[in-house]
């Protein structure tokens, strides 16, 4: 039977898990990882008027927009906090996110840093932010030349945006170096467990009908 994330949490208060790093630093690969040791995890999709690139699907990764229906929903209110990064907009809606947490769900999503603080804002006592550090500025460059997505000039644009971002980490639950996957995804995954299990989560009512 598929777990849930309300009897896997045994009826603790939902929360969100926001990952932040700097492009290139492999927190897609390393979101599906975690979620493969804890199925229960939901996964919010941010929108984007990016194009996708391979492999990406609509819904999926990420929902596709134009300019104009990404427009339209920032007029609706649709989102509770979105960004131009590198010329290309991205929005996180806002009800999934609130309306999962309330439901007693837990919720994973990839967030700058703009995002994430905006979700702590929110949510102050039901979201734990993770960035994740590539192990080095030279290993992050070699990375992104790998992924030959960009000109160099784009790769010295991302790299500076990189170290911008790596000094906020301080607004940051937690840190996690990504120099590899598996290492990477198994502290992430022990962050996880203790959040989900800690002692604050729990709801007296619950205790009190255990122990009853």
């Amino acid at each position: 039977m598929k777990k849930t994330a309300q009897n896997a949490a045994g009826g603790r208060r939902g929360m969100v898990f926001v990952i932040s790093a700097p492009s290139g630093t492999g927190k897609t690969t390393l979101i599906n990882a975690v979620r493969s040791r804890f199925p229960f995890l939901e996964q919010s999709v941010s929108c984007t008027t990016r194009r996708p690139r391979t492999g990406e699907k609509n819904g999926r990764d990420y929902f596709f927009l134009t300019d104009e229906e990404f427009q339209s929903r920032i007029d609706g209110d649709y989102f509770f906090e979105w960004a131009e990064v590198y010329g290309h907009r991205y929005g996180t809606p806002k009800e999934g996110i609130v309306r999962r947490v309330a439901a007693g769900n837990y919720v994973i999503c990839s967030l700058d840093v703009q995002g994430a603080l905006a979700v702590k804002d929110l949510l102050p006592d039901d979201a734990v932010l993770i960035f994740v550090l590539p192990p080095s500025i030279m290993a992050l460059k070699q990375r992104l030349t790998g992924r030959a997505l960009d000109d160099n000039a784009a790769i010295e644009r991302r790299l500076d945006e990189a170290r911008t971002e790596i000094r906020r980490y301080v607004h940051y639950d937690y840190v996690v170096v990504n120099d590899e996957l598996e290492h990477a995804a198994a502290l992430l995954g022990s962050i996880l467990s203790a959040e989900i299990h800690c002692s604050k989560r729990w709801n007296a009512e619950i205790i009190e009908n255990m122990i009853s």
